[in-house]
């Protein structure tokens, strides 16, 4: 097998999706005020996440068992079928249900993924893989915002989706055969010892990630209504969550245990802050500031760019820092750059452009914690629990994603009607940083033990 194609294959289908993620995000706006479903407007981006979280589980499951290539071609399936029900929506309904089809789709390719670089590459090429895959989000960057700008004025927000499933089939195409030989490869290998505990090894039960995606819709439904029904809602998700996460969750993760727990933890604040405030950053400049649409979308391409930097220095071997400390730097950047963010949304005579810079300092610290938190994860966990490793990191991520945006989108829809751009995105932005700084306090408890793999420290 050919890791250099493998690398350029799985690449390709990174390029495919995050010209989605980018150009949906761009063009989601217009498609709300279209569908008259800007109330519901968070959910069209928590239930991708929310579609993720359950994904994530059985894809950890079905790698560990069978291995990651046939997830993997799956979750391409389910991704594409959901372009196709989004491209045809007519009502808000329909198109949120798409959303949460892609959250499916991706959740299982996520998660193979992970597997794939895990089972592919050795400890010192890992760093340098996870920067291409993070480049690989750099190119749809550029040109997703301005192309789904021209689609959604020119054609339809409906071609915006219609135009990515080209790039899924190519990326596919792509990577199909190095996915087979990697397939026969493992195949052909003895089956690993086991590694972990009993507690590690039993596979991770499939009602507790029924049972957290539905705490985590019940938690933003108490949000969205802010009525005497919403507190049952929002009591009977915070029970759900604290009786499915553990077994989902490495030993201690609820009790804050130092350690691969703290990894998880730092991965679920990070992109919950990042894409909490990133589901409202196009809409804040549109409404707030009048920015036209093309450039309220190439703000998201400046993290992106940030991302992409921070993925690359994280890789270098000349980086001294254990792992632990460079996922601190990330969430520190991140912090930092919410906070500009949220100071340009509350004092509207300051730049614009500050938000812009805030993002790319912001997209610098998900560059920087995001790939390290892969790293450590998959340095600390054995062969045999890759997948059920990889599930718990991803799960983290989703949730936190799922839980955050929903916690954005109940401040934005509180507030709304109000009509006062500044108290409803400066509150919205606001809250955001405080789920930055959790994020930071959660990174100081990881231990130092973590090496990086081209420093040996």
């Amino acid at each position: 097998m050919s890791r250099r194609a493998l690398a350029i294959g799985l690449c390709t289908v990174v390029v495919a999706v995050a010209f989605e993620s980018i150009a949906v995000a761009t063009a989601m706006p217009v498609a709300a005020q279209d569908l008259n479903g800007l109330a519901v407007y968070a959910w069209a981006f928590s239930l991708f996440l929310i579609g993720m979280l359950l994904a994530t589980v059985v894809a950890g499951r079905l790698c560990d068992r069978v291995g990651p290539v046939r997830p993997f071609l799956a979750g391409v399936a389910i991704f594409a079928a959901g372009l196709v029900v989004a491209a045809t929506a007519e009502t808000m309904a329909q198109l949120i249900g798409a959303r949460l089809v892609q959250g499916l789709g991706g959740g299982v390719m996520n998660v193979a993924t992970f597997v794939c670089i895990a089972q592919a590459f050795d400890e010192r090429s890992r760093p340098r893989m996870f920067s291409y895959i993070s480049t690989a989000w750099v190119v749809p960057s550029f040109v997703g915002p301005p192309v789904s700008a021209w689609l959604t004025h020119q054609l339809s927000w409906h071609w915006v989706f219609w135009s990515v499933l080209p790039l899924v089939g190519l990326g596919t195409a792509f990577v199909l055969p190095s996915l087979v030989r990697l397939h026969r490869s493992r195949s052909a290998e003895p089956s690993p010892e086991p590694g972990a505990g009993p507690e590690e090894r039993r596979p991770a039960p499939l009602w507790a990630a029924v049972v957290v995606a539905a705490s985590a819709a019940a938690i933003q439904l108490a949000g969205q209504r802010l009525d005497l029904v919403a507190i049952g809602l929002a009591v009977a998700g915070l029970a759900g969550l604290a009786i499915a996460l553990p077994p989902l969750m490495p030993p201690g993760f609820l009790r804050l245990r130092r350690g691969l727990p703290m990894v998880i933890m730092s991965r679920a604040l990070l992109p919950g802050a990042f894409f909490g405030a990133e589901v409202f950053v196009p809409l804040m400049l549109v409404e707030q500031r009048g920015i036209p649409l093309i450039l309220a979308g190439a703000v998201l391409t400046c993290g992106a760019v940030g991302w992409t930097t921070g993925a690359w220095i994280q890789s270098r071997d000349r980086i001294e820092l254990p792992r632990s400390r460079l996922i601190l730097a990330g969430t520190v950047c991140v912090a930092a750059g919410l906070v500009l963010v949220a100071a340009t949304a509350l004092l509207p005579w300051l730049w614009v452009g500050l938000v812009a810079v805030g993002w790319v300092i912001g997209g610098f610290g998900m560059g920087l914690g995001i790939a390290s938190t892969s790293i450590a994860a998959m340095s600390l966990a054995p062969d045999d629990q890759q997948g059920r490793i990889a599930s718990s990191l991803q799960l983290g991520d989703s949730l936190g994603a799922a839980l955050f945006a929903g916690v954005s989108g109940s401040i934005f829809a509180a507030l709304r009607g109000s009509g006062d751009h500044v108290l409803t995105f400066g509150a919205v932005m606001t809250a955001m940083v405080v789920v930055g700084l959790l994020g930071v306090g959660a990174a100081a408890r990881i231990p130092q033990g973590a090496r990086h793999p081209a420093s040996g420290r």
